[in-house]
């Protein structure tokens, strides 16, 4: 048998569509386009530009980290710039903005210095490899087949946003820390 004969290959599996409204943790990705604008901060190669409609964006790549469809990839673009007006960009910030306080813990009413230090990056780079919670759209590729997409975050505020993002990190916090009990027989009260 030679490496050319594939008649004894494996078929190729299918399978479904993640479905449509579930919740899943994910990482993304921000596949480089190599699009710079430094009046805009955009540095680094991290945003893409459309050379016919000169549209600029964020070209993303989603994998879910656990649960039934762990590992599997989802793909959507976060609008940065559209000549066609604002509309495309206040909805890209308004995503990522949703993602921080995915990420990052933060109830989306939160105002306070804490909360809003955490919806701040330097860059692109930090969003590429950040985890969050987010729930999974459908909508057309260009054959006109049904593909899975990301275009919200889940947040704080939505009930099963603790229950699905535990072990990822403590959410920010505005108030105060409680002070930790003092500790009883030299060990700290949460090793009692």
């Amino acid at each position: 048998m030679t490496y050319f004969d594939f008649n004894s290959a494996a078929e190729q599996s299918s399978f479904d569509l993640i479905p449509k409204g579930s919740l899943v943790r994910v990482r993304m990705t921000v596949r480089p386009g190599g699009f710079d604008d430094p009046t805009q901060g955009w540095t680094g190669g991290y945003a893409t530009r459309n050379a016919s409609t000169g549209s600029v964006y964020l070209n993303c790549e989603f994998v879910v980290t656990e649960g039934p469809f762990a590992r599997r990839k989802m793909w959507s673009l976060i609008g940065l710039h559209s000549p066609k007006g604002p509309e495309w960009a206040n909805m890209g910030r308004t995503f990522i903005k949703a993602i921080l306080n995915s990420a990052r813990g933060v109830h989306p009413g939160d105002n306070a210095p804490t909360a809003q230090n955490a919806r701040r990056i330097a860059g692109f780079s930090d969003l590429d490899g950040i985890e969050f919670l987010a729930k999974v759209d459908w909508e057309k590729d260009q054959n006109g087949e049904d593909k899975a997409v990301v275009k919200t975050a889940i947040t704080p505020d939505h009930k099963d946003y603790s229950a699905l993002m535990t072990g990822v990190h403590a959410p920010v916090a505005s108030a105060p820390a409680a002070t930790p009990a003092a500790p009883v027989g030299g060990r700290p009260s949460w090793a009692q």
